[in-house]
């Protein structure tokens, strides 16, 4: 698991490239905006900015300087500066200004929707697990991510998950090993699934999901030392917890389905250290921001 804030530059230029090819009508490079190059002169340049039209978290600033170089470097649109006036976690109000951008009149606003796309929605996975964070502060437990992500926007929106406050659960499948209820069955039992994990890979991390006191014992017993309680109520994890702690083994403990703001406080004061949350990346409403051209700071060159 990782809380690394370091935004995924890589990743993101993957993400860049495919949503211009889907504005420019075209694959790995060129294209075109019409409405752009037809009423912006060439050389004229202009000041925009950046603006929340929402409170929130903010996140995914970056993006704005890869888009608009990806922009020039297709069309020859000419560049544009980007100075940011916040950083990525940082909490905004609506009417501040987030980044102003100073430079190609044509390559600002054929990016525009692209920037926007990205910065939404990743301020909006922020913004949503920052509610969950300030929810379980002061209880010990972690809001965690998971792979219910949007195809392609994973780096992006678990970055987004970090900058909100939460912590990143496995990357995907190759990191981390999980042992869920259909591998169980196809392996024959919660024992000889972990077992068969271990064997093929033993130096990756395996987490099992219980849905029972007596399935948590179960795998610590078979050498377990993460496990997943899932859609247990309050009163049963609380119970599953403490039979862990008793075994005096080293057992981390995650809580997952069924969550929702109003009772993430009473799963976090369970003893777990954490609780993960599909809806951070699958069900967060978008952050609104907007980007604002300066008329009067617009001239043709």
């Amino acid at each position: 698991m990782t809380d690394d804030h370091r935004f995924p530059t890589d990743d993101a230029l993957l993400v860049v490239e495919r949503a211009l090819d889907e504005d420019l009508g075209t694959s790995g490079g060129g294209g075109r905006d019409v409405t752009t190059l037809a009423t912006i002169p060439e050389a004229q340049e202009s000041v925009s900015h950046v603006v929340a039209r929402a409170d929130g978290v903010v996140a995914g600033l970056p993006v704005a300087a890869l888009v608009l170089g990806a922009v020039d470097r297709r069309l020859g649109t000419g560049a544009v500066e980007v100075g940011l006036h916040v950083e990525d976690g940082a909490r905004v109000s609506r009417g501040d200004h987030l980044a102003t951008l100073r430079g190609s009149t044509r390559t600002t606003l054929v990016a525009e929707r692209t920037v926007l796309n990205v910065l939404c929605r990743t301020s909006g996975v922020a913004t949503h697990t920052r509610r969950w964070a300030d929810a379980l502060d002061g209880t010990g437990a972690t809001v965690l991510d998971t792979r219910k992500t949007t195809p392609g926007m994973r780096a992006l929106e678990k970055y987004a998950v970090r900058c909100g406050g939460g912590t990143n659960k496995r990357m995907g499948l190759y990191d981390v090993a999980m042992v869920k209820d259909n591998h169980k069955l196809a392996a024959g039992g919660l024992t000889a699934a972990y077992q068969a994990v271990r064997r093929a890979y033993p130096d990756v991390e395996v987490q099992v999901e219980v849905t029972t006191t007596a399935e948590a014992l179960e795998s610590v017993a078979a050498g377990a030392r993460f496990l997943l309680c899932d859609n247990m109520s309050p009163t049963l994890l609380r119970e599953t917890v403490e039979a862990v702690r008793a075994t005096g083994e080293r057992v981390e403990l995650e809580a997952t389905g069924g969550l929702t703001l109003d009772v993430v406080r009473e799963y976090g004061e369970t003893g777990v250290d954490y609780l993960s949350v599909g809806g951070l990346t699958h069900s967060s409403p978008i952050v609104d921001i907007a980007l604002d051209l300066d008329a009067g700071a617009a001239a043709e060159g």
